[in-house]
């Protein structure tokens, strides 16, 4: 009986685990997502924006909303968080600081202020799909 199929087997297995082994220690060079709140964090969903008649009332982090400021609200990203967020309809950008909570309607990522809204031409259709990402994690 000849040793010859068992070695070339044998053979191949070594080069499959190899090929593996690189596989995996290269993908872990690989440049991995942000860790949540830190520079270059992102989320997708859709945006909407603070009504006029919020204009004024104290925010979650005691500052009064003006609607010509550019500044946001998220559920959970630490009030002084720099975000960027892109309309991805027209690809039109602008940066925000995260100055209070919220949305808190299903899918809904980000509320704008009115001048942010007004940047990134999501006024006339109310919510818009946006990509935002973190350019400046909050001051600790």
């Amino acid at each position: 009986m000849s040793l010859l199929p068992f070695t070339k087997a044998l053979k191949h297995i070594k080069q499959v685990f190899i090929l593996a082994l690189l596989i995996i220690s290269t993908s872990s060079c690989a440049s991995s997502s942000a860790s949540f709140g830190q520079r270059g964090y992102t989320e997708e969903g859709k945006a909407s924006y603070y009504s006029r008649k919020l204009q004024g009332r104290k925010m979650a982090n005691g500052e009064p909303y003006r609607r010509g400021k550019l500044t946001a609200a998220h559920k959970t990203l630490p009030f002084g968080t720099k975000v960027k967020v892109t309309n991805l309809q027209n690809n039109q950008t602008v940066k925000v600081k995260i100055t209070d909570r919220g949305p808190y309607a299903k899918g809904r990522i980000v509320d704008l202020s009115e001048a942010a809204a007004k940047k990134i031409g999501s006024v006339k259709a109310g919510v818009v799909p946006v990509k935002m990402k973190v350019i400046k994690p909050a001051a600790k």
